[in-house]
């Protein structure tokens, strides 16, 4: 009776998870649309598509940490009805800036939900492999939601206005009311005092730093995402140092001691840096220039989030016949196969190589993201779960943003020393070439497409040698010490 009910908690954890990060992805499609109904400008467009995430990276640290004080079930029931609300709201927006503000506030009760979501797993399931499973299964979900997001948008906007794409996360959130019966609610002896000051440097620490990563993977003027790493990099050593001093830290940083632990972090920094470059790429080169349709490209792009899900599935079955750190590396060599298939996409036959190519290097960092966040919340005792899920969440972040900044910088270098400065973007070219004669808009569309194959062509070698990189550090692991956890109550104990 008891594993049953674990296990139908854990299906009431994935509504939220796929959920959220379906709403990361989904507004992509719809943002030219609700752009023009609410007369958006750019810079206002921006900050829709980016305040969510930009709040979501922010507080990610603050509910992790706040969830293991106040209540993991807590925590995640108050999010989710804040997050169905909000997203009402969100769909009868009557402005640019009100849908700004509602997707800041989205992206608070966003926040809430993927750090507490993890840490219950650990409190639901003490078996090692039992734990193991659900956490597999907890990041297919994310995974398949952030691949599934701009195919449901695509669909819901041919029969609908914008607003449907938010009104879809309401049914799941509501379900999450069954909560108190198959959930169980954990909060630390220890929890200590909140810790205010510690919540504001985090908060700006975190914010700054993302906002200066997006804008620079967008091109803007240098001096002003450059002054916002240098200041958030400030306001975090501040963090950091306040962190190392207080009785109750926020976030607890001893846990970097374990070098397990932080291997893995680093991995998942990493590998999410190689997976944001070559995604970013990738979309823009079935658009641009394969020509395909927005929706028809992200149906062709749904493969590369479908194969880490489907790589976290298998990843607990591997893990029973080799060591977690062998699968792991087993599958990072995998992806630098896959990222491999990327260098050798042009011409007729680059579809199917590209397709191929981002599936077989998403299949092989499932076990990654399966294994090696079970083996972060298994370096540490039950009640600094939520501590070790918000640092794992952030990290996940930071990979991204710095995957769309960093990858999306060489292959901007790559595109402009291919077209000898005469164009910054494939974009911008596609756009000019319309206005161009026939001849001369044909040869700057193929000049500009072969340029962006090319920045393409070193996208994929780099994140080939970034997974290659990643199996040797796996290998390099000590298996986690062994950590005595502090008594919690059993499963069935903690119900109300």
């Amino acid at each position: 009776m008891r594993v049953t009910r674990a296990r139908l908690g854990l299906a009431l954890l994935m509504l939220p998870t796929l959920i959220v990060a379906m709403d990361v992805t989904a507004l992509l499609l719809a943002l030219p649309q609700l752009s023009a109904d609410l007369g958006a400008t750019g810079v206002e467009q921006l900050w829709i598509s980016d305040g969510y995430g930009l709040v979501v990276a922010g507080l990610v640290i603050t509910t992790g940490t706040l969830g293991d004080r106040i209540g993991r079930r807590r925590l995640l029931m108050t999010g989710a009805a804040a997050f169905a609300v909000l997203s009402v709201v969100a769909a009868f927006a009557t402005g640019p800036l009100m849908l700004i503000v509602v997707r800041a506030l989205l992206g608070a009760a966003g926040a809430t939900l993927a750090p507490s979501t993890l840490a219950l797993i650990t409190s639901m399931f003490r078996d090692e492999r039992q734990r193991g499973q659900a956490v597999a299964v907890w990041a297919a979900c994310q995974f398949t939601g952030g691949a599934l997001g701009p195919v449901l948008a695509g669909l819901l906007l041919e029969h609908f206005w914008w607003g449907s794409v938010f009104l879809a996360a309401v049914p799941p959130m509501v379900l999450l009311l069954a909560g108190p019966v198959l959930l169980p609610e954990f909060r630390s002896d220890r929890a200590g005092r909140p810790d205010p000051a510690g919540v504001g440097l985090s908060l700006v620490a975190v914010l700054l730093a993302v906002y200066g990563i997006k804008r620079l993977a967008v091109g803007s003027v240098p001096a002003v995402p450059a002054a916002a790493l240098v200041a958030g990099t400030a306001v975090g050593l501040l963090f950091v140092r306040r962190q190392l001093r207080v009785e109750a830290p926020l976030l607890d940083l001893r846990l970097l001691r374990n070098r397990p632990f932080t291997a893995v972090l680093v991995a998942l920094v990493f590998a999410g840096i190689a997976m944001a470059g070559t995604g970013l790429l990738v979309t823009q080169y079935l658009q641009g220039v394969l020509g395909r349709s927005p929706l028809a490209s992200a149906v062709l792009f749904a493969p590369m989030g479908l194969g880490v899900a489907v790589g976290t599935v298998v990843a607990p079955a591997l893990a029973r016949r080799t060591r977690p750190t062998t699968a792991i590396a087993g599958g990072l060599v995998v992806s630098a196969l896959g990222s491999l298939l990327l260098v050798g996409a042009d011409g007729a036959g680059a579809l199917p190589l590209v397709v191929a190519g981002i599936t077989v290097l998403a299949l092989g960092t499932g076990p990654l993201f399966a294994l090696g966040t079970g083996l972060v919340l298994g370096s540490v005792p039950p009640e600094r779960a939520g501590s070790a899920a918000a640092m794992s969440e952030t990290g996940n972040y930071f990979g991204g943003s710095l995957g769309f900044a960093l990858l999306g910088s060489l292959a901007a270098v790559v595109y402009r020393s291919r077209t000898d400065g005469t164009s910054d973007s494939l974009a911008g070219a596609v756009a000019a070439a319309h206005r161009l004669p026939d001849g001369r808009g044909a040869e700057l569309l193929h000049t500009a497409r072969e340029a962006f194959t090319a920045g393409l062509h070193v996208t994929g070698a780099v994140a080939a040698a970034v997974f290659a990189g990643l199996a040797c550090l796996t290998l390099a692991m000590r298996p986690a010490p062994r950590t005595t956890a502090a008594p919690v109550p059993e499963y069935e104990a903690t119900r109300p």
